[in-house]
């Protein structure tokens, strides 16, 4: 419980501590505020490292070793999972409100002009078969130093922590709680839901909190079934490639909080299912993930 406590400590302080410099500085319209937001991604694998120098809890079963043997359809859904759940979630957001689809992309090619970036015929649908081919084969690796930096923390090492006390299930719920609050200052500046609805930004928060626990579920058995971190960052990478792709068809602004992107409650709709269906099947073989 210790080391438990320094661990979170020390995320937490680092964490926002570069956010609320942040936030006192211009928040997220800061031309730096892309490089704070990666670094901040980096800070729970940081405080695993001095938690365990700390400690002397030392640097065995760290979570690096892949463990593919038996384990290869585990990272075949980290790799690919997220990018058609996301898919499935906006389809039937769009399928719902049919008002809002756009499949010439207008309101996207109009983003471009209004930034003065004349577009050739074709070359916005071009554009979005790049991004989508990256998301999908791609992001999984190119953002797996970022994403393995979070999920050193949450699936690597408090996961496994929560569960020398309480069942698989309980872990979940508890590191996505923690998971979600760690998000709390950039969700406060607008990140994922904005700063303009009534209940802000207390309702974006609760709704990170949610969506961190569902995703979590999703993270946390892959990383029990295959006692390592790896998928789970795999996993993590490819969301965050993808998440942003239904904004080519979308027409209007659509709330966050319902779709077309994964953080909506209809265009998380593949997530949330996948991640009850972990949380489900987690428990019936009650084994830790060693970090």
């Amino acid at each position: 419980m210790k080391r438990l406590g320094i661990f979170l400590g020390l995320t937490f302080f680092l964490t926002w501590a570069l956010e609320f410099a942040l936030m006192a500085n211009g928040g997220l319209v800061n031309s730096y505020s892309i490089f704070v937001l990666s670094a901040v991604m980096l800070m729970p694998a940081i405080s695993v490292v001095a938690t365990r120098l700390i400690t002397k809890e030392g640097f065995k079963d760290f979570g690096l070793k892949p463990n593919l043997k038996g384990n290869v359809r585990y990272y075949l859904i980290a790799w690919f999972g997220p990018a058609l759940l996301i898919a499935l979630g906006a389809l039937i957001y769009f399928l719902l409100f049919p008002g809002q689809f756009d499949p010439t992309m207008s309101q996207k090619a109009s983003l471009y002009a209004a930034q003065g970036v004349s577009l050739p015929e074709g070359t916005l649908f071009t554009i979005f078969i790049t991004q989508l081919a990256l998301g999908i084969f791609l992001s999984p690796l190119l953002n797996i130093i970022t994403t393995s930096g979070e999920e050193i923390g949450w699936r690597g090492y408090l996961l496994p922590k929560l569960m020398e006390m309480y069942s698989p299930r309980v872990s979940i719920v508890i590191s996505g709680i923690i998971w979600g609050l760690w998000h709390a200052p950039i969700i406060a500046m607008g990140h994922n839901y904005g700063t303009g609805y009534p209940t802000a930004p207390w309702g974006g928060i609760l709704a990170m909190v949610v969506f961190c626990v569902v995703v979590g579920a999703f993270f946390s058995y892959l990383a029990i079934k295959t006692k390592s971190f790896l998928p789970a960052a795999i996993a993590h990478g490819s969301l965050n490639g993808m998440a942003g792709i239904a904004v080519f068809f979308t027409l209007g602004t659509p709330s966050p909080f319902i779709g077309p992107l994964p953080v909506g409650i209809i265009g998380g709709f593949g997530l949330i299912v996948a991640g009850v269906f972990c949380f489900v099947w987690v428990d019936r073989k009650n084994t830790a993930v060693k970090p």
